[in-house]
């Protein structure tokens, strides 16, 4: 059984709440109907599980009045010897863009607060104009993601004090002993491949073969394209298809900037924005925004028109590349522009779980361009990813800038500092 962090943050809504209803979004297959039905089952005395999209049936609960007593009376007519014990039962509404007015009852279900109320959905983003009425200030929201890098070393059997000990060289900025980096470094390599999908992963610990993950990669990303097919619009299906297939060709590019002209020749941003967005709102991509000025606050100078696409989960990427370049990662034989698109993915994979939002700076009329950009503490944090430990020129002329502090150049060799810039192993991008 796969162990995730998602169940702790559960937990903590479950004992911080007031009157709101809680909201799990995030892409198909990442393990939200798992873990909220693992909090159901073991953390409360009652569970009922909705589930529109095996029993459309159901939908039929939220006709007519949205009161929460009739809820709960239409609720009790579908479950046999069905009991409500007041703040002890969870009501679980899974796959719930099936049915809009149970989204729109969640502010009734919330006002009424009797009983404990988690909506879980994977397209919530494509599907929101279908709800009668959104319940704003009623639902608490949390996006949940595939396993991240920490969460695959505990599924590889990784103990807590393991990485502990590695954090306690982070804050430190020491070397790390060389045993024990060379097994981080081939940790990373094999979530490089596998990536953070718990069926891909249960798959690996099952056989320890790479050909059957990439078998099972090849069925989340089939699926993935069936949902494109099945969810978007007439207009958008050959579109937004295209541009996700486009990916790994767009970061094999030396330069990783999103070019409509890589999807179709001559294509333009007005014909393909909308694609993106769907891509994006499906949780399946994630922005990476170019900045004008490395300045804080980031946001304020973002390009609208400039950005970089990454997958929401590297083992994907790493699988649309084919089942041959698994090889050439794990055995780190891999060159070229396609190894920087990789290892860039991997830590926008990293950031994004960690919540963060990803924005990188690349100068106009120079070869500047710095990876990734973070805030923190009212300045700005350059990152440079290097997947071997080659020169860093932009990084090193960026520092120069009196008000950024610190910068980390993230390679595949231990830990270093010069000045302002701290060079330290790609694993430990998990710690920023």
């Amino acid at each position: 059984m796969l162990r995730r962090k998602m169940l702790q943050t559960l937990l903590n809504w479950k004992t911080g709440k007031k009157n709101e209803c809680l909201l799990v979004k995030g892409a198909r297959q990442i393990g939200k109907t798992f873990i909220i039905d693992k909090l159901g089952r073991e953390y409360y005395q009652k569970y009922i599980y909705i589930n529109f999209l095996e029993n459309q049936h159901l939908k039929a609960i939220f006709d007519g009045s949205l009161e929460a007593s009739e809820i709960y009376k239409k609720i009790s007519l579908n479950f046999f010897n069905i009991e409500f014990i007041s703040g002890n039962t969870l009501i679980f509404l899974d796959e719930i863009q099936e049915c809009p007015n149970a989204r729109t009852a969640l502010k009734f279900l919330a006002l009424d607060n009797s009983y404990d109320v988690i909506a879980s959905g994977s397209l919530l983003g494509i599907s929101y104009k279908n709800v009668p009425s959104i319940p704003v200030g009623y639902e608490t929201q949390l996006e949940m993601h595939s396993l991240d890098f920490e969460e695959f070393l505990w599924a590889m059997g990784i103990g807590e004090q393991v990485i502990v000990s590695v954090k306690e060289y982070f804050d430190r900025l020491e070397k790390i002993p060389e045993s024990m980096h060379v097994q981080m470094i081939k940790y990373l390599r094999e979530y490089v491949v596998i990536g953070g999908m718990p069926a891909v992963i249960n798959r690996y610990l099952e056989t320890n073969n790479f050909s059957e993950v990439q078998k099972e990669q090849d069925k989340i990303l089939n699926s993935f394209l069936d949902d494109i097919s099945k969810y978007a619009s007439t207009t958008e299906k050959p579109k937004a298809r295209n541009s996700f297939l486009s990916i790994p060709k767009q970061l094999a590019r030396e330069y990783k900037k999103f070019q409509f002209s890589v999807v179709e020749k001559g294509a333009t941003a007005r014909k393909y924005a909308n694609s993106l967005e769907w891509l994006r709102d499906a949780n399946l991509i994630r922005f990476c925004y170019n900045v004008s000025t490395p300045s804080f606050p980031l946001a304020a100078y973002e390009r609208d028109d400039q950005y970089k696409i990454y997958l929401n989960d590297i083992g994907l990427l790493a699988a649309m590349y084919g089942f041959e370049i698994k090889k050439e990662i794990i055995e780190n034989t891999l060159t070229g522009p396609m190894k920087g698109g990789v290892y860039e993915n991997l830590i926008a994979d990293i950031l994004i779980k960690k919540g963060r939002r990803l924005n990188y700076y690349k100068a106009d009329n120079s070869s500047q361009e710095i990876d990734f950009l973070l805030s923190g503490e009212g300045s700005v944090i350059p990152v440079e990813v290097k997947a071997g430990n080659t020169s860093s020129a932009s990084l090193n002329n960026l520092l120069s800038n009196p008000d950024i502090k610190i910068g980390y150049k993230l390679v595949s060799g231990n830990v270093g500092r010069s000045e302002k810039k701290i060079t330290m192993p790609l694993y430990m991008a998990m710690f920023l």
